[in-house]
């Protein structure tokens, strides 16, 4: 059985799916702060689900699974992932992203578990020196939520070498879209993510979308970011377990289309899908965005065989969908 930690969630709960699609029992340990019951009971109705509502801060709730279920391995989303947050209250990322994954960690080691698939992140590489990124780029994040991230990597590293625990580091970039099903999808309060925000604008009130700066040395003058559709980054997940299944040695990630997209593309792509303008206002630029953001995502593509298949337009048509259900 795989158990999947914050399955409740909107990466989690698409890599449920994609497990559960492919023939795997999965367990899902979810305290639901973030995560909502009606993903559990949608995934439920997919497959052999079982859940657990428990918080990886308190090592008797984790324990009781272990106790519980057969565990072969674990893909682990469960984190908190708000930077101005993060920023804001630092004890709480720290407590939770690291403190929590250490809970984990130990307890998968003291039942003889020793594989597990780590959602990370590119704020762990901080300002980019150089674009695209690749695995080798340096890591000096910028904000508390990059740097818990990173702090787990590390000590991912210091369990091989003392325990034999084999960790697969995903860094994701940008991730946009839902369930071409629409039975799951983004679904964050509050929400900070550019498409999703862009999407409900458009629903009650008439809203301006706001664009934050169109200065940058870009071709259009807005930020650039790499946008990896959910769906193709859940099925990276199952890939890189049997990855590790075949290899039984750790790595890292980057998870990537290596294309970049401008906010005003993004924001041009929503009113062509939705077919009618949003209002927009540009205001000064946020500080700390860098100009451009994007993906070298070879590695995964040549050790993990995984190219990412769903474009931009499908990532944003499905991801509307989604908001339409959910605010009818």
């Amino acid at each position: 059985m795989i158990l999947i930690t914050g399955a409740a969630g909107y990466i989690g709960s698409h890599a449920a799916i994609n497990f559960l699609n492919n023939g795997y029992e999965i367990a899902i340990f979810d305290n639901l702060e973030n995560g909502h019951i009606e993903t559990i009971e949608a995934l439920k109705r997919l497959g052999k689900v079982e859940f657990v509502k428990g918080d990886l801060r308190n090592i008797e709730d984790i324990e009781s699974v272990f106790n519980k279920y057969d565990i072969d391995a674990v893909i682990h989303f469960a984190a908190f992932a708000l930077v101005g947050e993060s920023v804001a209250n630092p004890s709480k990322y720290y407590r939770n992203n690291v403190y929590g994954t250490l809970n984990l960690l130990d307890t998968m080691i003291k039942h003889n578990c020793k594989k597990i698939i780590f959602s990370s992140t590119c704020a762990t590489y901080g300002e980019p020196q150089y674009t695209p990124i690749d695995e080798k780029h340096p890591q000096n994040p910028i904000n508390p939520y990059g740097m818990s991230k990173l702090m787990v990597e590390k000590i991912m590293e210091d369990y091989d070498t003392a325990y034999g625990l084999k960790s697969i580091r995903l860094r994701y970039f940008n991730v946009a879209g839902c369930d071409e099903q629409i039975r799951v999808g983004e679904w964050h309060e509050p929400e900070t993510h550019l498409i999703p925000n862009i999407l409900k604008s458009t629903f009650g009130n008439e809203k301006t979308f706001k664009i934050f700066g169109n200065d940058y040395t870009t071709p259009d003058g807005t930020c650039i970011r790499d946008y990896v559709n959910v769906e193709d980054l859940a099925e990276a997940h199952r890939l890189a377990y049997l990855y590790l299944l075949k290899e039984n040695k750790s790595d890292i990630f980057n998870l990537g289309t290596e294309n970049g997209n401008s906010v005003k593309n993004i924001f041009d792509i929503c009113e062509k899908v939705l077919e009618r303008k949003i209002p927009v206002q540009i205001v000064e630029r946020r500080p700390g965005d860098p100009a451009k953001l994007f993906a070298d995502a070879a590695k995964a593509k040549r050790l993990l065989h995984w190219c990412p298949q769903r474009t931009i337009e499908q990532s944003i048509k499905t991801a509307y969908e989604y908001e339409k259900l959910r605010n009818n």
